[in-house]
């Protein structure tokens, strides 16, 4: 394990609480971002030094911060799992967007520590039982590209893709991690976005404008401006007294979500398997883009 936090106290801390699970055999510490390169790469290179499984990280560091070094750290061939750890709340949609595996809030605790490592350990153990990833055709319900398949995700199958990303949310001063997949719809509240499961629902801050872009080839769509759905979820389409609504599930669980106006006739075109037209500028002709000559 490696920790790294430029306040001697805090990481003094870290490090014990570390040391103290059975799971733990070596703690490598580090006060800044340029040190923990300098450990990091010594441990891959040097078989005689202890490898770094885990890397538990604070965010705000003179110099190079830590979601900087996360960044870094992706690009390494064989990157370790980031947890960061951090006095801070407001930085976890950054965490997320770096691919880290948890985000502890500051005074740690021992059972919310033991539980990171429990994720982080059987990631590790993962990747090592699978290094690479093998090729395969293309999974059904995926064109070639990656892209769901709208005719797949339109019978009701799953829209594959290669990772499922984890979403990083407060609940009474613990980070739950919220898997993409289980999320239904996602509907704007401003610059945040709540998301919603089965379990209930999540606020997180950021735009929902943000997670469309994101989450488009994960098979979701915009239906209106306030509201993003799961494209596989939809089991109907239909008319109401003020527009069309789109259902989601069957049965007592079952959503109904109303479908805007500029939405509609995209919407429609995704369910029939076929690709939405692009949306026209002011300047457009009729049918597309105005291209000077």
């Amino acid at each position: 394990m490696l920790a790294v936090d430029d306040e001697e106290p805090a990481l003094l801390e870290l490090a014990h609480l570390l040391g103290e699970d059975q799971r733990v055999a070596t703690v490598l510490t580090a006060p800044d971002a340029t040190e923990a390169l300098r450990i990091l790469h010594g441990s891959q290179a040097d078989a005689s030094t202890p490898t770094v499984d885990v890397v538990f990280l604070d965010i705000r560091m003179p110099g190079l911060d830590g979601l900087e070094l996360a960044r870094v750290l992706n690009a390494m061939a064989d990157p370790p799992p980031v947890v960061f750890v951090t006095a801070h709340d407001d930085r976890a949609v950054d965490a997320y967007e770096v691919g880290a595996v948890d985000y502890l809030l500051k005074p740690l605790r021992t059972e919310r520590l033991s539980g990171s490592l429990d994720r982080t350990m059987a990631l590790r153990a993962a990747r090592r039982a699978a290094p690479g990833p093998p090729p395969a055709p293309p999974r059904h319900g995926v064109e070639q590209g990656g892209r769901p398949d709208p005719a797949a995700t339109r019978r009701g199958a799953p829209a594959a893709t290669t990772d499922d990303e984890v979403v990083p949310v407060e609940l009474a001063g613990t980070t739950k991690l919220v898997p993409r997949s289980s999320i239904r719809f996602v509907e704007a509240q401003g610059d945040y976005a709540r998301l919603h499961t089965s379990e209930g629902s999540h606020l997180v801050r950021i735009p929902v404008s943000v997670l469309e872009d994101r989450w488009g080839e994960a098979g979701f769509v915009r239906i209106h401006r306030a509201y993003l759905v799961s494209l596989p979820l939809i089991t109907e389409l239909r008319m109401s007294g003020s527009g069309y609504v789109v259902r989601l599930g069957n049965g007592p669980g079952a959503v109904e979500l109303p479908v805007s106006r500029r939405h509609t006739a995209g919407l429609k075109r995704i369910l029939r398997g076929r690709p939405p037209r692009p949306q026209r500028g002011p300047e457009d002709g009729p049918d597309g883009p105005v291209v000077p000559r």
